[in-house]
């Protein structure tokens, strides 16, 4: 059996989003729901190919590179192109699943109702659609998967609370078989995003950021914001003298960390929302940290550069020290 998955729109050609803090952006958490399923089937011996696009400017360009990738894939079984829904208007009414076809009616049927009992959401069932490019341009049998709805906010807690669930039966469903996640020991899942780790890194760190780092560049910038106002969270309510990059306005008084994120798993704008946070361990300590900027550089030797609070008061570290890094954070830290 072989399934061809992609991320709905793409990394420059947005999709539908909801509103901070509770929102969901259609574009990075349709990419956590592809690359999820995608583990669970290749896990169960089911060929899987997933494809996301970081390349388009137009939805028109978008939609061709979409469609032929999936009819570049030789014969297998299925296309699905997974989306997040959204409404007129901000909801707290449950919204629920519903899943799009032309000709795959019954597997769309399975997959609404699947994945609907998976989120505890209501079951939208399959919806006839003549009228999108992915379902008509491909070849295989496709289905467009609406995941739920990223401005209801019951559907965003649900999606937080059950995205395992959620990706299991999207891949159950589509293999024709249960597939079920691998219990993580205890201690490894509970509260923190709810979300499976991204990145996982073990190594040593140093520091960086604030008015006394020298070794960046009074204008030195940070890989993803681009202005004080993309994260007032994370700086210094004043520029510091002398100064006008963003890595020296830090507040290094703040848990915060870098390390080299995988971009192509992790975007940009996913690693800059301040309710998704790194869990940072070390000699048995553990902390919240945000994402900060892409680094340290791999000559180093080290694989996160950490705020002077969270390295020195937080962790009791000093530079070279070992730590481990996890994104998103899977757990509520146990100490600190």
């Amino acid at each position: 059996m072989k399934i061809v998955i992609s991320a709905g729109h793409g990394l420059l050609v947005r999709g539908a989003a909801g509103p901070p803090p509770w929102g969901l952006d259609e574009v990075d958490e349709a990419r956590r729901v592809m690359y999820r399923t995608a583990e669970l089937l290749r896990a169960a011996g089911v060929e899987t190919v997933t494809y996301a696009d970081d390349i388009s400017t137009s939805q028109s360009e978008n939609l061709d590179r979409i469609v032929n990738f999936h009819n570049a894939q030789g014969e297998h079984d299925y296309d699905v192109s997974v989306h997040f829904n959204a409404y007129e208007v901000t909801t707290t009414k449950k919204m629920g699943v519903e899943c799009l076809y032309v000709t795959q009616e019954e597997l769309a049927d399975e997959i609404a109702a699947a994945m609907a009992d998976a989120a505890d959401l209501p079951n939208r069932g399959p919806k006839y659609r003549s009228d999108l490019a992915f379902l008509n341009g491909t070849r295989e049998k496709a289905v467009l998967v609406e995941t739920l709805f990223c401005d209801a906010k019951p559907d965003c807690d649900s999606f937080r609370q059950r995205f395992e669930a959620i990706c299991s039966a999207l891949a159950s469903t589509l293999a024709g078989e249960p597939i079920v996640p691998p219990v993580e020991p205890p201690g490894e899942t509970p509260p923190g995003s709810g979300l499976p780790p991204l990145f996982r890194a073990t190594g040593r760190c140093s520091w960086f950021g604030g008015p006394d780092d020298t070794g960046v560049a009074p204008d030195e910038g940070l890989a993803f914001f681009d202005a004080e106002e993309d994260a007032p969270h994370l700086f210094l309510p004043e520029q510091p003298p002398g100064t006008t990059g963003l890595a020296r306005r830090l507040n290094p008084g703040l848990p915060y960390v870098a390390c080299r994120w995988p971009y192509d798993r992790i975007p940009k704008s996913t690693l800059a929302r301040p309710d998704l946070q790194a869990l940072v361990r070390a000699r048995g300590r553990e902390f919240l940290a945000w994402p900060a900027d892409w680094g340290p550089a791999e000559t180093t030797g080290r694989i996160a550069d950490l705020s002077p609070a969270l390295l020195h008061d937080a962790l009791g570290l000093e530079t070279d020290d070992e730590v481990e890094v996890i994104y998103p954070a899977p757990t509520t830290p146990q100490v600190g």
